[in-house]
């Protein structure tokens, strides 16, 4: 399965932090944005990836993050030169996605917790995935309502009477048909191609797997100021209390075997002294005691 990073859009509800940074490159506590949603994919063992962003910021994006192959991975890079919606990116990637499964996730959705992901990306066969989280004010979300055997019966866009509670978070799963499900799709009143109405003609086919997330998982969109704060404060007091790292890639490569323990000894010694360098090298440490493999 191949990744998409949706890192594009005007992100005009965080100005004007936006006017010196991409939305996705501001930081979230002590890492930038676009950290998070990476880490979460190569959490799940995605090695390939797309990078969507606009022509003004994907030169950063390139810089930070080079083509991957530090951590074991590829990057490719794709611009939107103007945002008309999420599923839009699968018409800009549609050669990288060629004919294999997709996941996409939104760049300023931070997820924590469980392996949800793992295990959806491991099961993933045929048709579509999304995910359900149980929200307090469904009206604000796309709302998803399924049965006991994890199929979507019904999806709704910040319905007024939701008929569930559950929220349909930033990230989605799809097998090689999405290309021709997105441009068979007509944009909406906004004039933009919804991820929602993609969903859409997957559960009119009766492939709309739902997967619902437990409470102990944690989902946030950094997308407003307030929200910034907040993933920030949230990230700050778990990283102190545990003493762990969230949105830590190169932590993710070398668990998941895409990066050596030599590897990743080299990438922390390339670092200035700073915490993040620091932490690096506790996991070289502990690794070392343990006696983990190095190959």
């Amino acid at each position: 399965m191949k990744g998409i990073i949706l890192a594009g859009g005007t992100g005009s509800r965080l100005y004007p932090l936006t006017l010196v940074a991409s939305k996705q490159l501001q930081p979230v506590y002590d890492k930038p944005m676009v950290y998070y949603p990476l880490t979460t994919l190569i959490e799940g063992g995605i090695r390939e990836f797309c990078l969507i962003s606009t022509p003004h910021d994907l030169p950063r994006f390139q810089q930070l993050l080079g083509d991957g192959s530090r951590l074991g991975v590829s990057i490719d890079y794709r611009e939107q030169t103007k945002p008309s919606g999420i599923a839009q990116a699968f018409l800009i990637a549609e050669s990288f996605i060629a004919q294999d499964p997709v996941t996409l996730i939104l760049g300023d959705n931070i997820f924590y917790g469980g392996d949800a992901f793992q295990r959806a990306f491991n099961e993933f066969h045929a048709g579509a995935s999304i995910f359900a989280y149980h929200v307090q004010n469904p009206e604000r979300y796309g709302v998803v309502e399924f049965d006991e055997h994890g199929w979507a019966l019904s999806i709704q866009e910040k319905p007024l009477e939701p008929k569930s509670n559950f929220a349909v978070p930033g990230l989605y799963l799809y097998d090689r048909e999405v290309v021709a499900v997105a441009k068979a799709l007509k944009p909406s009143g906004r004039g933009e191609l919804e991820i929602t109405d993609l969903n859409m003609e997957y559960l009119k086919r009766g492939q709309l797997k739902v997967f619902r997330l437990n409470r102990g998982f944690t989902w946030l969109d950094a997308g407003t100021s307030t929200s910034l704060h907040d993933a920030s404060a949230y990230v700050q007091t778990i990283e102190k209390r545990q003493g762990i790292k969230i949105g830590c890639p190169e932590e993710a490569a070398f668990r998941r075997g895409f990066i050596s323990l030599d590897q990743l000894a080299a990438i922390a010694s390339r670092m200035p002294n700073c915490e993040y360098r620091a932490y690096l090298n506790e996991i070289t440490a502990e690794a070392k005691e343990g006696g983990q493999d190095n190959d």
